[in-house]
């Protein structure tokens, strides 16, 4: 692996032109291709094979007509204090209102509130029903318009308007103002990390040229492939994240083969050949847990994780070629201030000052003269003398003190991780979003005038097609669905055109995403099966609260399997890459760790409130159904990442002679500070997304950023070393038979010392004599 990166790296450095103007062509054309292609559609979210999807999908054949409708509207209605919404002044007002929306455009049908009963007991509060012929992403600004002019009318008159429905809902647009902060705050930790507005710029633009791709063909396939708004914003968030975190470790170790003296295309394939290989293995680990998300069912949780992978293997590709091909183009100034400031004759020789540059220059070569294998190396830039660095003083300190370093940080996670055990799941709805919007209280208004259930009603459908009586199994279900307790309410039935399937709406007495109305869910299911069995007849009970119950089990049901599939996987990679048994083993219990504290902070800020100002929660509730599963997929890849790259450090060190102790220094030495930059790059990316309006964008910004901050700073820079200075040398320990079968992927670039020749000093690791070698 690292011989043939290796050889990549010092091909795209010569070939820099060739392969810049590849990925500039494969921009244009995604930038194109999504340009030309049709908007996509916002989808509902569906579980094939349950009892709620059933009773959708029995709705679409036998309903057809009621069911191919688009988006709707709820024009809510509240009389001034001390009046009623009958009264003759009010009542004019909302005709007028209604009256004033555009028949001859996209509205299909209005109700009026007074002919169909839509006004509470009191008299206060009324709302009308408006149908489109078009979904919300197709109406047209003249249509909203007119809704939006139908609502200020009325509220002139005195009336308290409020519009619900999906006719204003809109796709969530990334670019926002918390977006932007967060990029620019991982640009100024680039910037201190790397000491050069070239090199941080080089990580910036490769990573938006990533993401600027995979956006493009997520846009692109969305019509084909049903993407909606919120996977083209998942790859967004994770390309941009790992494109910077990848770019920025391969950048950190050209910039360290150039400080020990190699030639510039030599430095770009050691650093593609070793840091490549660990990016290579960290980008698989993380496509494994998103691919993973299929094994769920659910169509939209499988579009989102492969739309994730894709990003994700893009950026692995941006860094393993167009990195080292910027290295030519950039030239010097992306090199430590050190280096740039050395003296000439420390210099490599192709880059001292009135050398005469032999031969034909190679094409496109701002810096020719790259060493050859057998010359050797020009003496490396000492570094100036100073004390240990932070990561090196870290290190130590940890290996003083390794019991004390773990103890305090597992109990410290175990104690963050707590209120995950009060974990509720659901779907948001529009009781999640701010106050200010008109959704919001509409929402509020219909609540209060009919009731808390009256949001999430459910719908009971009865398929009688061998039932002789259907009008007596009809009327024994409502009469067996009135009698639970918990029932506000239930409506007439509504018999489709063959007589052979009848729709009865049910209200709860409690809120959508209660505890109850759950309860009461299941209350009702185990009600009908006597009726079932009774009358023939089929009984399922549908609804957005029955589909979000049905969605929450089937998640928690696929829970294990998923986790043991994925873990499986990457713990085998890992296995590989060390050569150990017992470091995919912690770093797979150190993940489990973290992401348990992440789910502790949801909890805390979505349902307890807990700080929920500061990410602009108004009201507490459930966690989004689809966030625990989806969270453990995409942290799990990402903290691989941050396993993979220290300890790769590590294990080059250990493999050198370096004995376990000076193993974990060397590793921080050389690796801490950039793994702590790129951990700090990818919470602000995630954090930046959570000023979005979206509560599944809002929820997972929380959650990626509070895991990636667990992982990173406290289980692999904490946890994971106080492990490894426990175990000692039975942490690279790996049976004979095992070392046999396993290929050996060089993720350490031990290969490269047959291809290319060694550094001219020692590195930070202790070597063994001449001869010896440990595995």
């Amino acid at each position: 692996m690292a011989t043939f990166l290796y050889r990549v790296g010092r091909w795209a450095f010569r070939r820099r032109r060739l392969v810049g103007g590849l990925w500039l062509g494969a921009l244009v054309l995604a930038i194109a291709a999504a340009a030309m292609a049709p908007a996509g559609e916002e989808e509902d979210l569906s579980l094939p094979g349950t009892e709620s999807q059933r009773a959708f999908d029995l709705l679409d054949e036998r309903f057809p007509q009621s069911n191919s409708q688009g988006a709707e509207a709820r024009l809510v209605f509240r009389a001034p204090d001390g009046q009623r919404v009958t009264a003759r002044e009010n009542k004019a007002a909302v005709e007028d209102a209604l009256g004033s929306l555009d028949w001859g455009g996209q509205v299909a049908s209005t109700t009026d509130p007074y002919e169909t009963g839509a006004v509470s007991e009191d008299g206060t509060i009324a709302y009308s029903t408006i149908t489109y012929a078009a979904d919300a992403v197709d109406l047209t600004e003249a249509t909203k318009s007119a809704l939006e002019d139908a609502a200020r009318h009325a509220r002139d008159a005195g009336l308290t308007v409020e519009i619900g429905g999906s006719a204003l809902d809109s796709e969530e647009e990334p670019g926002g103002t918390t977006e932007i902060i967060g990029v620019v705050v991982a640009a100024v930790v680039l910037v201190l990390t790397l000491g050069s507005l070239a090199a941080a710029g080089l990580s910036l633009l490769t990573a938006f040229l990533g993401v600027a791709i995979a956006f493009g063909l997520v846009t692109a396939l969305a019509v084909p492939l049903g993407l909606t708004s919120t996977v083209a914003i998942l790859a967004l968030m994770l390309g941009l994240a790992v494109g910077i975190d990848y770019a920025l470790f391969i950048t950190s170790r050209y910039r360290d083969e150039r400080a020990q003296g190699s030639e510039p295309e030599e430095a770009a394939g050691r650093a593609v050949g070793t840091a490549g290989s660990a990016v290579v293995f960290a980008g698989a680990t993380v496509f494994i847990a998103l691919a993973g998300l299929g094994v769920v069912g659910i169509p939209e949780l499988t579009k989102m994780g492969m739309g994730g992978a894709g990003a994700v293997a893009l950026a692995v590709l941006v860094a393993l070629t167009l990195v080292p091909a910027l290295f030519g183009f950039f030239g010097r100034p992306i090199l430590s201030r050190a280096v740039r400031k050395a003296p000439a004759d420390r210099r490599p020789v192709s880059e001292r000052p009135g050398r005469e540059r032999p031969g034909r220059e190679r094409q496109g070569s701002e810096h020719p003269g790259s060493e050859r294998p057998g010359s050797a190396r020009p003496r490396p830039v000492p570094a100036a003398a100073a004390r240990p660095g932070l990561g090196t003083r870290w290190a130590r300190f940890v290996l003083r003190r390794p019991a004390a370093v773990l103890l305090i940080a597992g109990l410290g996670l175990g104690a963050v991780a707590v209120p995950a055990l009060s974990l509720e799941l659901g779907l948001p709805g529009d009781e999640s979003k701010p106050v200010e919007t008109t959704q919001r209280r509409a929402y509020d208004l219909l609540s209060e005038g009919f009731g808390p259930g009256f949001n999430g009603p459910l719908t009971v459908v009865v398929d009688m097609p061998g039932v002789a009586d259907t009008r007596g199994a009809t009327d024994l279900v409502a009469r067996t669905v009135r009698g639970v307790d918990g029932v506000a309410s239930v409506g007439d039935p509504v018999l489709s055109r063959t007589k052979d399937t009848a729709v009865l709406t049910a209200v709860p007495r409690t809120a959508p995403n209660s505890g109850e109305t759950k309860d009461l869910v299941h209350a009702i299911r185990g009600a009908v099966a006597g009726v079932e069995a009774d009358t023939g007849a089929d009984i399922l009970v549908t609804g957005t609260t029955a589909l979000n119950i049905d969605i929450s089990e089937a998640v928690s049901d696929a829970l294990i399997p998923y986790l043991t599939v994925v873990i499986g996987l990457a713990v085998l990679l890992l296995t590989v890459v060390f050569r150990s048994l017992l470091v995919p083993v912690k770093a797979a219990l150190g993940f489990l760790l973290s992401v348990g504290a992440a789910f502790g902070v949801l909890v805390a800020v979505f349902q307890w409130g807990w700080a929920a100002d500061l990410v602009g929660i108004e009201q507490t509730g459930p966690v989004m159904s689809l966030m625990p599963i989806l969270i453990i997929g995409i942290v799990f890849g990402l903290a691989m990442d941050y396993e993979v790259f220290l300890l790769s450090r590590m294990r080059e060190a250990y493999v050198h002679g370096a004995s376990p102790g000076e193993a974990i220094v060397g590793g921080f030495r050389h690796s801490g500070r950039v793994v702590a930059a790129a951990a700090i790059i990818m919470i602000s990316v995630f954090a930046g997304f959570i000023g979005m309006n979206s509560p599944t964008i809002r929820t997972m910004g929380v959650g990626l950023a509070s895991a990636v901050a667990f992982d990173a700073f406290v289980v692999r820079m904490a946890i994971a070393p106080a492990v490894l200075a426990l175990l000692g040398h039975r942490a690279w320990w790996l049976p004979r038979i095992l070392n046999r079968v396993l290929p050996n992927v060089d993720i350490e670039g031990e290969a490269l010392s047959g291809h290319v020749p060694a550094p001219a000093a020692e590195s930070d690791a202790v070597r063994l004599p001449a001869g010896r070698h440990r595995h």
